[in-house]
């Protein structure tokens, strides 16, 4: 944080009862523990005839029904020079028609605004569409805890994407723990515990569960279902108690007064959590499929419990992939019979409990922090996301745009009839190195670029030859591709590393999808499926890494191979495991060291999560590459990969120089990505701009590539260009120039592109 020094969050706040308040004093107190630079006030909504004993926190009220408090808040905002706003939106917590009041305050606002929509309705009023919109267009950003309410605002609101941030909703940092010691604290010893917790309401669909236990004892006699929450304030001053005691009266004519629990308690996180660790099994049965997000899900969700719930939205994207069980809409039965299986099978309830826990890491309130804060530091600088400045009168920062054609002059200088040579002296091919299998899988990457209408195709010949070293480089004895080829055609090793042999599979996996010819499209699957089980045992970041960039044209192409999804699950899951337990505040990375083909590792992650519909891998993706992208670039703007001098120094902020070309490649095609995935384009200028590096928007302003020939220089030294132009540096080049040359294509075919976002299905 450099920008944002104070925060004041719109929205109700504790003590007031409701998820609202709960949220709105959870994320000020999540954003003020991470940043000790950051001040931070509520502005409190107070709903009419009611006061509550507010803390410190709140800086001001405004009564629900008084226009003019809505100006006064303005005026506080202003004067108590606050940076940036947070408003918490929901129709039902500010005055007038479909909470149009808020208007008033916003319209007088001074500095930016970001609103988390809590809800997103997708069959509005006339009334309701006219004032969210008018609550978008105030706000710099808005952010929802859901892909469906980012559907729901492009489709149904026409609300641009690069406007709109999923973040989903906190968490409390809570171990592992199984549910026995909280049972006995808290009375339950000894029996299989089923809860719900909240507000309690008729949409919440507590009579559904009632109706379910009868059989659900008849398998598990002992089971005890748990009803924590006071009713809801609304219905108490509409209605009184008359809901909660209808419940209780269903419970007695049922005969299991011994086996429901009605606890009319609104509890404080810390009793809260205990009585969820409690449970075996945590259930929503609510009745209404448009709850766009459920903070109780979520919390149960996080401290890994196996829950049942109806299929809303919130539910349904949470608990997919067997992260929990949906079960139909008002279907006693069903829910009975999940529930009862669960209880009973101790293996699927712990297989489930582990799932949900590792899939919320990045949920806890330290994250959901933290992606505020990037939100609100951006809003600050009036930039949205854009986070990579660009250079404007800096020297070299001109590079023309026009793209150049593809040579292959020196490309072609570097083949023999084996294959691709490793290295040059100067323009020479070195036949003292010999080959490695790195360089003609990339050249397999080169020949699929370049397999599309308005490029120049490799030879048939040529493209084979690569094929054929990849070929004899798979040695069946040890299942692993062999790496170094001398000149003599000598392997040099049994075994590559980890990372050559990800980096093969990576091009086989591509050509699977995309090769020319079909009948090289069937070897380069059948050769991936046999070297992909190999991968299972590796340790190597970037080896998963790249192995997930070749299932992703693998899958493409074979949807049914089920061991290849399980597998790109796993990998990815590793990565995001790496991350969770490497990042600090300060250090977003897998690792405790940046090292080579740096971007490879988000770049992985955000086309696997944008492939299986998994939020967490591309949420993971988004803010490792954002990270990386920050440190990327020098004070004039121009893009500065990581140089080869910081590989291996942990934690330290990476060294300039000497920068090679494969970093520039790979951070292009992790960036576009990115763009693809969220619509931002702010990612698809931080391409161009690595791409420009190439061209001479470097920090010495030396170009590395000779577009006549082709050819590219080996990097950049501290005072100088490395003059030889090998094979690794050429491949780079062509890999990149044919990336950028088909993004212009698009552009220009359809420059009102819709943006493509996670979760389409």
């Amino acid at each position: 944080m450099t920008d944002i020094r104070r925060i004041a969050f719109i929205g109700n706040a504790l003590p007031r009862r409701c998820g609202i308040a709960t949220f709105t004093t959870d994320l000020q107190q999540a954003v003020a523990a991470t940043s000790s630079k950051v001040e931070t006030a509520i502005v409190a909504m107070t709903d009419k005839g009611r006061s509550y004993d507010y803390p410190a926190s709140v800086g001001f009220e405004i009564r629900d029904d008084r226009p003019e408090d809505y100006v006064r808040a303005a005026d506080f905002i202003r004067d108590g020079g606050f940076d940036v706003v947070s408003l918490q939106h929901e129709f039902g917590i500010f005055g007038g028609e479909a909470g149009g009041d808020i208007l008033a305050l916003l319209s007088r606002l001074t500095v930016p605004l970001v609103t988390t929509l809590h809800t997103v309705l997708a069959k509005p009023t006339p009334v309701q569409r006219r004032v969210l919109l008018g609550v978008v267009d105030a706000s710099s950003k808005v952010v929802v805890m859901a892909e469906k309410g980012h559907k729901l605002l492009r489709s149904v609101y026409g609300v641009p994407a690069e406007k709109i941030e999923v973040i989903p909703h906190g968490i409390p940092e809570f171990d592992f723990v199984e549910p026995d010691m909280a049972k006995a604290k808290l009375g339950f010893a000894g029996k299989p515990v089923i809860l719900t917790f909240g507000l309690l309401s008729p949409n919440k669909g507590i009579e559904v569960m009632i109706e379910a236990m009868p059989s659900i004892l008849a398998r598990c006699p002992r089971a005890v279902y748990v009803v924590l929450g006071a009713t809801h304030p609304n219905l108490v001053r509409d209605q009184g108690e008359a809901y909660r005691e209808s419940l209780v009266e269903r419970v007695h004519e049922l005969g299991i007064d011994e086996h429901v629990v009605f606890l009319d308690q609104f509890v404080d996180q810390a009793t809260l959590l205990g009585f969820i660790s409690m449970c075996d099994v945590y259930v929503t049965p609510y009745l209404n499929e448009a709850q766009m997000t459920s903070g109780t899900l979520a919390y149960s969700f996080g401290l890994g419990k196996a829950v049942v719930s109806t299929p809303y939205w919130h539910a349904r994207e949470l608990l997919a992939d067997g992260r929990g069980i949906l079960v139909p809409f008002g279907d006693s039965k069903a829910i009975g019979d999940e529930i009862a299986g669960l209880l009973t099978d101790d293996a699927r309830r712990q297989s489930i409990r582990v799932r949900a826990y590792a899939a919320s890491r990045s949920m806890t309130w330290h994250h959901t922090a933290e992606r505020y804060l990037e939100v609100f530091e951006h809003a600050g600088r009036g930039q949205g996301l854009r986070i990579f400045p660009r250079p404007s009168s800096a020297p070299g920062a001109a590079v023309a745009r026009s793209l150049p054609d593809v040579s292959l002059a020196h490309f072609l200088a570097l083949c023999d009839d084996t294959g691709l040579y490793q290295h040059a002296v100067h323009s020479v091919p070195d036949r003292a190195h010999g080959y490695c299998v790195d360089d003609n899988a990339r050249a397999l990457l080169v020949a699929c670029a370049l397999s599309v209408p308005d490029e120049q195709p490799l030879s048939a010949p040529l493209a084979s030859r690569f094929a054929a070293f990849v070929q004899h480089a798979w040695n069946p004895d040890t299942r692993r591709f062999r790496n170094f080829m001398s000149f003599d055609r000598r392997w040099l090793e049994d075994r590559g590393s980890e990372d050559s042999h990800g980096r093969t599979l990576w091009a086989l996996g591509e050509l699977s999808r995309s090769a020319a010819h079909p009948a090289r499209q069937q070897w380069a699957a059948a050769l991936f499926a046999e070297a992909l089980p190999s991968v299972d045992g590796f340790s190597s970041p970037r080896a998963w890494a790249f192995t997930l960039l070749g299932l992703d044209g693998y899958c493409a192409a074979h949807a049914d191979r089920q061991e290849a999804h399980r597998l790109r699950t796993t990998l990815a899951d590793r990565l995001v495991e790496c991350l969770d337990v490497t990042a600090t505040r300060d250090w977003v990375w897998f690792e405790p060291g940046l090292a080579y083909d740096n971007a490879r590792l988000p770049q992985a992650l955000i086309v696997t999560g944008l492939a299986t519909g998994t939020p967490r891998h591309l949420e993971a993706g988004l803010r490792s590459l954002r990270w990386l992208m920050r440190r990327q670039v020098t004070p004039e703007g121009h893009f500065r990969p990581v140089g080869s001098a910081s590989f291996g120094d942990l934690r330290q902020p990476p060294k300039p120089f000497d920068q090679q070309p494969l970093e520039a490649t790979a951070t292009i095609s992790a960036c576009l990505a990115a763009w693809r995935a969220d619509g931002d384009a702010a990612w698809r200028d931080a391409a161009e701009r690595a791409f420009d590096w190439f061209l001479g928007a470097n920090e010495l302003q030396l170009p590395l590539v000779d577009t006549e020939s082709g050819s590219c220089r080996d990097g950049l030294h501290p005072d100088r260009a490395n003059e030889n132009c090998g094979g690794e540096s050429v491949v780079s080049y062509l890999l990149s120039l044919a990336e950028m040359r088909a993004l212009a294509r698009q552009t220009e075919e359809r420059p009102n592109r819709p943006s493509l976002r996670l979760l389409r299905r």
